[in-house]
């Protein structure tokens, strides 16, 4: 990041996946170049494939302050002159981790939840960071669990939880309904001052490098 002012997507991505090597390079070392086989298709390789550069001042500042210093979660984080207090965050949040997840582990969002000031419903997700979230209910699959306030240790929580069948959506959705159940019109592209462009999702998907 010091010789070229970013980090590229690819060095990130590479970094997430040595973090469970095990399953996300490995496999493939055996199976596609010493076993010559063809990849099986993985939809979400291309939500990987799709990443972006992140400025060097930005991903410096986001690690040292949000991860070796902590300072966001203790209340000592100022940007712009204004210390942020996650305790005068009193809006409703739906507070989501996923059980395997490598990268946001779930014990750290189960323990983030408690720094928030107003009502806050957890919970966990079967599966890892991405598939853990990206999970339509039309698929079935995986499945999430419900409990209590986010208090004590996660696995004492987790114990008592309820396991669910599927994907989180739903509840998410009941839940949502929950706070306002009240619909409104969907958006205009654009917001009605700037002409889109095109059409989702966009020619730049279809980009090869």
């Amino acid at each position: 990041m010091a010789r070229h002012g970013y980090l590229e997507g690819h060095k990130m991505a590479a970094a997430f996946n040595l973090l469970r090597s095990n399953d996300l390079i490995w496999p493939y070392v055996v199976d596609v170049y010493l076993k010559g086989k063809t990849p099986l298709p993985f939809d979400l390789l291309y939500w990987n494939s799709d990443s972006t550069r992140i400025p060097a001042a930005n991903h410096s500042f986001y690690l040292r302050r949000c991860y070796i210093d902590n300072d966001l979660s203790q209340g000592r984080l100022r940007i712009g002159g204004v210390t942020l207090d996650l305790s005068k965050v009193k809006t409703p949040v739906y507070h989501l981790a996923a059980r395997e997840d490598h990268i946001a582990p779930a014990r750290s969002v189960f323990l983030g939840a408690r720094f928030l000031g107003g009502p806050v419903r957890f919970v966990v997700a079967g599966s890892g960071h991405i598939a853990g979230i990206v999970n339509p209910p039309v698929r079935n699959r995986y499945q999430y669990w419900t409990n209590g306030a986010p208090v004590g240790e996660l696995e004492t929580w987790l114990e008592a939880a309820e396991e669910h069948p599927g994907s989180w959506w739903p509840d998410w959705q009941a839940w949502s309904e929950a706070q306002d159940s009240r619909r409104v019109p969907a958006r205009e592209v654009g917001g009605g001052k700037l002409t889109p462009i095109e059409d989702a999702p966009g020619s730049y998907v279809l980009v090869k490098n």
